[in-house]
């Protein structure tokens, strides 16, 4: 099982993030565990300079964007 974290305050980006790293799971029959990571100091612990952010377990992906649908199902089958 996956664990997806979106990382980011809560914005209009990280929902969208959130909704399209869902469906690109949902599409590719992926198990997973979705986790918003909305403390900005958990949020520092991970290195990143912009959010919204995407980890899979516990590894950045992405970071100050939000990727397409096949981006993120590329990025999930890796």
């Amino acid at each position: 099982m996956k664990r997806l974290q979106i990382l980011g305050t809560g914005c209009p980006k990280c929902k969208k993030l959130t909704e399209l790293t869902e469906q690109a799971a949902k599409e590719l029959g992926i198990e997973y565990t979705i986790e918003k990571v909305t403390d900005i100091k958990e949020i520092l612990s991970y290195r990143i300079m912009m959010t919204p952010a995407l980890a899979v377990d516990n590894v950045v992906k992405v970071s100050g964007k939000v990727p397409s649908l096949d981006e993120l199902k590329k990025i999930l089958q890796n």
